[in-house]
């Protein structure tokens, strides 16, 4: 009770878990538990062993080869073989084979190409799908059945192509409340096996009830999802979970304990909408706790720039400067609904607006951190790094008391991660402790399996050498001496040296493990583009589907 009392302010709701007695559909057909407090859930999803099931008015098949259509998939060899015999264009691209092979007489045929080359991944199946299920929506089909045959190198690419496909069909928040019409009624999924797909299809639906979590708090617009109105929807999503939520909005506390955060959001805290929030999640699961993790993901609902302001069109798509934070709550929401024995998780989302005006922190301001070291500001849209200091710090001090420790940062942090890994990769690093344990290749390779990539990088000397005190008045820089040239490694040193987490290294008295996760690329930050709710598929794999994974 010390620890929670420490961290919170206001009074904490403790929420008790009813998910599993609200589950009354028939068990192979799967509905949100949460659906009638907030609609966030995927469609309905039926599971399926027959591509004969009259309840669907489209087949989408996945696959490389028409030699894996065996059993009674067998059916739809010769309606596929005769199709592409006369065109070329269904050796690449998804097509409709007009058919009585199946009940509704569509049957879209999406290969995935060849998938034996050094450089194929499992991300085949996802781009199969959602071609495969577009070509369907666009033939009219309102209740699709993907059936992913087996065989190939990847066994875990049903679940792959699912998500995919739910994807595809996720709608925005703001057009669930007008009222928009969904893709489709529902989706089924064809299993050989449909008594053992089971379990497979309900762990892939809570993956994605866990993306749309986090898709809707990245992706909608930055009056919609303000600080405080992150926190009435999490508030919403968390309910009846068995997930333990509190807030701290007061300023004089954020000032106290959290005064990089506070300095951020002093411009925005003249407007009573954009009020900071720092929003703490606590998961524990019930039976012996082996590992614990501690999660800080950057929250930051728009982001001017601040006093460095962002000129140009270099505002645009800065809403989705929240999606660190709305990537933790969605791995927290798979949590509270797959409910692993061996974890328990505190998560930490300073959710701040970054605004301008005459009350914004400026260049060349000392502020000292919460572990007592003074920073000096040396670009206020760096305020990512600094919304998350004092939280990491926080997350250290606990740290330092918890079972098998590991502490996770996940940010939009620099343009450099972008040009370095490319927009479709996480950039992952280690400090020392994390390293030796190899967090981030365990990581990765979860991601690499369930079609989230990460592409590791190294926090190295000139990381933090470059943000050591530049005259007498301050411990540490806030932007290092030519961040251009190792961009995405200098907020990770950073991050460190604030915190205190540097005297945790791997040859101090009390190592504590840290892993920094720059998402600026893997996120989708323009706004044309649905956020992609990383790395919830990743962590999920890492610390819930592989649980044996690193112990």
């Amino acid at each position: 009770m010390a620890l929670i009392k420490s961290l919170f302010v206001l009074a904490i709701v403790w929420l008790s878990d009813k998910a599993s007695a609200q589950r009354k559909d028939s068990p192979h057909r799967w509905s949100c538990p949460d659906r009638r407090a907030l609609d966030y859930s995927p469609p309905d999803v039926i599971a399926t062993d027959t591509v004969k099931d009259e309840r669907f008015d489209a087949v989408v098949v996945i696959t490389d080869s028409t030699e894996n259509l065996k059993g009674n998939l067998e059916l739809l060899k010769i309606p596929v073989q005769t199709y592409t015999e006369v065109d070329s264009a269904a050796d690449s691209s998804a097509v409709l084979i007009v058919t009585d092979a199946v009940p509704s007489g569509r049957l879209i045929w999406s290969p995935t190409g060849p998938l034996y080359r050094d450089y194929d991944d499992v991300r085949r199946f996802a781009e199969a799908a959602t071609a495969g299920l577009d070509r369907a929506v666009q033939a009219g089909s309102r209740k699709p059945l993907l059936v992913r045959p087996p065989g190939g190198p990847f066994n875990t690419s049903t679940m792959v192509a699912t998500l995919a496909a739910l994807e595809y069909l996720y709608m925005p928040l703001e057009l669930r409340e007008a009222g928009e019409e969904p893709k489709v009624d529902f989706m089924g999924v064809w299993y050989q096996d449909v008594s053992t797909g089971w379990k497979e299809l309900n762990q892939t639906l809570n993956i994605e009830t866990g993306r749309i979590v986090a898709r809707d708090i990245a992706g909608t617009d930055p009056e919609r999802m303000s600080p405080p109105k992150v926190e009435t929807y999490v508030r919403e999503v968390f309910r009846d979970s068995g997930v333990e939520m509190a807030v701290i909005s007061d300023v004089d506390t954020l000032t106290r304990d959290y005064p990089l955060l506070a300095a951020v959001n002093r411009a925005a805290n003249a407007v009573s909408r954009h009020k900071a929030r720092l929003i703490y999640l606590e998961y524990t699961g019930s039976g012996e706790i082996t590992e614990t993790l501690f999660l800080v993901g950057k929250g930051i609902t728009f982001d001017t720039g601040g006093a460095t302001i962002k000129t140009g069109t270099r505002m645009i798509g800065m809403s989705r400067d929240k999606s660190g934070a709305a990537g933790v709550a969605g791995f927290m929401k798979v949590l509270s609904l797959e409910k692993p024995k061996h974890l328990r998780v505190v998560a930490g989302m300073p959710v701040v607006r970054n605004s301008i005006g005459e009350e914004s922190y400026v260049v060349d301001e000392v502020l000292t951190s919460r572990a007592g070291v003074r920073v000096r500001v040396g670009n206020t849209d760096a305020e990512g790094r600094m919304v998350m200091a004092d939280v990491l710090c926080r997350m250290k001090e606990m740290a330092l008391h918890a079972v098998n420790p590991q502490l996770i940062v996940v940010a939009t942090l620099t343009k450099h991660a972008v040009s370095t890994g490319g927009k479709h990769y996480t950039i992952i690093l280690d400090n020392g402790p994390a390293k030796e344990k190899k967090t981030a290749e365990s990581v990765q390779a979860a991601g690499d399996k369930y079609g989230d990539p990460f592409e590791i990088s190294t926090i190295r000397r000139e990381d933090y050498e470059s943000h050591k005190a530049q005259s007498m008045y301050e411990h540490i820089t806030q932007l290092g001496a030519n961040p251009s040239v190792r961009g995405h490694q200098g907020p990770a040193a950073f991050l460190i040296m604030a915190s205190g987490l540097d005297n945790h290294g791997k040859n101090s008295s009390h190592p504590l493990r840290y892993t920094h996760l720059d998402i600026a690329g893997s996120a989708r930050m323009p706004p044309k583009q649905v956020p992609a709710g990383v790395p919830v598929v990743a962590l999920a794999g890492r610390y819930v589907l592989d649980q044996d994974a690193g112990h």
